[in-house]
């Protein structure tokens, strides 16, 4: 019930059958008081429903489930419960009353019901290319640097073309692709080939900038994935 006679049903029902019990009252009274405290707050909102029974034996008074309105095939996806004993000095204990959310079904059917979605369909913010597979370790060091800055990059999966390089990220929303410099060589002919330096390209405005990995940072807006509206938002 969502008000108090829930209680007087109770008791009704206890003493048809006979039942007397200073456990069953104590908890009556408690139920009581706290369905009457959440009327008045949310009314309508707080249901008292005796079918509940956690499944777990550290619980000393109410336990709490929750369902979100309209999704209730999902079940509880917020619950908890009172604990007299939730933490001790040694010498004083202290109750309180815990709840813990369950964060991957609200996301589950956010997705599924379409709304909300990924800005992107990677956690990643940069791909940094790969010159030849000779020098695959210089861009393995490239992403050692951004991610030691919690910069979320990838590795290309293999050093074809880079237009095929950015291609890649393109199909997967990344922004960002890294083009590591090269160090002064001889090149084929025996000439010196100089140095170049590392850039970055953002791969939807075209706009390709020297950078340092152990400073550059994408923007704020690129840095992480994002939960953005739906199509059903």
């Amino acid at each position: 019930g969502a008000d108090t006679s829930v209680v007087d049903r109770v008791r009704r029902l206890a003493a048809l059958h006979g039942v007397v019990d200073e456990l069953l009252e104590t908890g009556l009274v408690e139920l009581g008081a706290l369905v009457a405290a959440a009327s008045e707050r949310a009314p309508g909102v707080v249901v008292a429903d005796l079918r509940i029974a956690r499944g777990l034996d550290y619980y000393t008074g109410s336990v709490y489930e929750t369902v979100l309105v309209g999704h209730e095939d999902l079940g509880s996806i917020c619950s908890g419960g009172r604990y007299d004993t939730l933490a001790s000095d040694g010498s004083t204990t202290y109750p309180g009353v815990g709840l813990s959310v369950g964060v991957s079904r609200l996301v589950s059917r956010l997705l599924s019901a379409g709304l909300v979605q990924a800005s992107r369909a990677v956690p990643s913010a940069v791909v940094v290319a790969v010159t030849s597979e000779e020098t695959r370790a210089q861009s393995d060091r490239v992403a050692g640097k951004l991610r030691a800055r919690r910069v979320p990059v990838e590795v290309a999966p293999a050093a074809a073309k880079f237009g095929k390089q950015i291609r890649y990220a393109d199909r997967r929303g990344i922004p960002f692709v890294w083009f590591p410099g090269v160090a002064e060589h001889t090149g084929p002919d025996g000439g010196v080939v100089p140095a170049t330096d590392d850039q970055v390209k953002d791969i939807r405005s075209g706009e390709q900038v020297q950078a340092d990995a152990a400073t550059w940072t994408p923007p704020p807006a690129d840095m992480w994935a994002r939960a953005v509206p739906g199509p059903s938002a």
